[in-house]
């Protein structure tokens, strides 16, 4: 048993150092907080895929009771410590990924035009916000044929992640 809790305390202590490394490079003023707006991406680039709602929710928990707009060091760790240990907010694997875009693609291209995209993305589910969808068009519509070829883009994205 003791090798259990052994091993449970090496990988909290190396999910602490990643949580440090990750929060120190968004902490300008060496003060051990961060702008609020910068929490959703210390989270992504610690591996984890929130939606909006589930990162208003993350930001919700970690706020001070009076807002600043910054976050705490020592709120931020052990609520990242627990999202990582339970392995919540995993990127959604390659395979899924390529089928929502086949759906999407009912001609079977393998592409997706620029208006097609933007149509899916600011009018279906979750919608994106201007600055998503500005973002994610920067990164993937492909500016010669102003489309997604959407194979390209999810291998792009799952390297990114990893």
């Amino acid at each position: 048993m003791a090798d259990e809790k052994d091993r449970e305390e090496i990988i909290v202590a190396e999910f602490h150092k990643k949580i440090k490394e990750a929060f120190e490079v968004f902490d300008h003023e060496s003060n051990n907080t961060v702008d609020v707006r910068e929490i959703g991406t210390i989270i992504r680039s610690l591996g984890c895929c929130p939606t909006e709602g589930e990162l208003h929710d993350l930001i919700a928990e970690v706020e001070e009771e009076e807002p600043t707009g910054y976050i705490r060091f020592e709120k931020f760790l052990p609520v990242m410590t627990e999202i990582l240990l339970e392995r919540k907010y995993r990127p959604i694997p390659e395979d899924v990924l390529l089928r929502a875009f086949e759906v999407l693609d009912s001609a079977k291209r393998g592409f997706l035009t620029k208006e097609e995209l933007i149509k899916y993305m600011t009018e279906e589910g979750e919608p994106f916000s201007q600055e998503e969808m500005e973002e994610m068009l920067s990164a993937a519509i492909d500016p010669e044929s102003n489309s997604i070829n959407y194979k390209d883009y999810i291998t792009m994205m799952v390297i990114d992640e990893n």
